[in-house]
This record gives C-alpha cells, structure tokens and sequence, in this order.
C-alpha cells in the first residue's frame, strides 16, 4: 500500500484501463482497501465538507417539497447519504462497487437510506426525474474522460421539475494535464456543461487554494 493514496487509485485504474471495462478499478478499490491493501483516497470519515456548508447555508432557502427526494451519486462510504438522511431527505444512494455498497448499507443500517449497486452509464429508468435533491461529488471526476459527457448527462437525467444539482469536486488548474488521474479533474467548462437539457446554473462556490492543495468547489443548478 503506498504512503499516497491517490497512488492506489491511479496504479488500480491503469490496469483497469486496460481491460473492457474502465469502471472496473472503483471495486478493485474498494475490496483492496477492506483487505487492508489500499486506501480510499475520498473516505475522510464524514460527509464532503462543501455539502456540510451546503446545507448550512443554502438549503434553507431552496423552498423543496416535504418529504423530498435524494439521490447520491456514487455514494461510496454513504457519509453523504447520512447526512442527507439526518436532513430529511428519503435519500436513495447507489454505488458501482459491490464492495462499496455492501459496506455502506451494513453503515447506514440504522437509518432510512435505501443503498443500491448502479451503473451510472446504465441507470434504472424509473430514476429518471425523479429525485428532488441529486448530489455529485467527486465520481464523474473519477471516471476517465472518455465517459465524461455520458456520465454529465446521466447525473442531470435523475433531477425532477424544480429539483437541485449539487456537483462538488476539485478544479482542473489551468495549467493542468487532462490526461493525468484519476481523479481526471474537471475544467469551468465541463462543470458549466451540466447546465443542459433543462438544467440551470444557480451558483459556484469554491475555496481558495492554499500551499499545494486544489481548489475545492461546489456547483449549484436547478432543473426549470
């Protein structure tokens, strides 16, 4: 297991990449990781800070149904999803990973977060529209850019008339190389690319960069 994370997700996706099936080293992760072998690189133990101010900030004012919606993208560890749950939000959460999942539904057992093992490029159709809330963060970054305009419009296909588009990830800088990742950071440019098929642009908000570290954002849209 090397000393950096991102290292045990970038020598596992290689080989993937390698294979027919470029999704494939999300469970390689995953299981390598429960085996004591590899480190989750976006497990940090609790829900994506930006979220947390998401919700502090800005949810109040969204004027949501009661009992909305949520949909978690790539739900991973499912702290996400607790928090939305905490919220009350009926919050469904899907992973590629059948490791991921079973770990995060044996997680969330004590709440009423419904885990699903999901294909984001192959969802099922009664998701469609039908989420109050979407949240994304961090997976369509992490999937090679070769899939990145069919992930973009999956995400945005699940958000129904009125409902929010949450994206949060790590900025491409501008002097940054596209082919280098996972993750395959995000330009302006591909995260203003959600904005279609009736989908909104509403707000961006970002953290600063300091010393080494990536600017960390938090994109907001609503479908019309």
């Amino acid at each position: 297991m090397s000393s950096d994370p991102d290292a045990d997700a970038r020598r596992l996706a290689a080989a993937a990449g390698e294979g027919d099936d470029p999704n494939r080293w999300f469970e390689d992760l995953y299981a390598a990781a429960q085996r004591g072998e590899a480190v989750v690189p976006w497990d940090r133990g609790a829900a994506h800070p930006l979220l947390e101010w998401w919700a502090g900030d800005r949810l109040g004012a969204q004027q949501l149904p009661e009992q909305s919606r949520a949909m978690v993208v790539g739900s991973g560890p499912g702290h996400d999803a607790r928090l939305l749950d905490d919220l009350g939000f009926v919050t469904t959460a899907f992973d590629i990973s059948p490791t991921a999942v079973a770990n995060a539904a044996a997680a969330l057992a004590d709440t009423s977060v419904d885990v699903r093992r999901a294909d984001l490029l192959d969802l099922p159709g009664e998701w469609r529209g039908g989420f109050d809330l979407v949240l994304e963060a961090m997976t369509v970054q992490a999937m090679p850019r070769s899939l990145r305009q069919a992930g973009t419009a999956a995400v945005r296909s699940m958000v129904a008339p009125g409902g929010v588009l949450l994206v949060i990830g790590m900025l491409m800088p501008d002097d940054g190389d596209l082919d280098d990742g996972p993750p395959w950071l995000l330009t302006r440019d591909e995260i203003d690319a959600f904005a279609r098929d009736g989908i909104e642009f509403v707000t961006y908000h970002d953290e600063p960069a300091t010393d080494g570290e990536l600017v960390r954002y938090l994109a907001e849209f609503r479908r019309g």
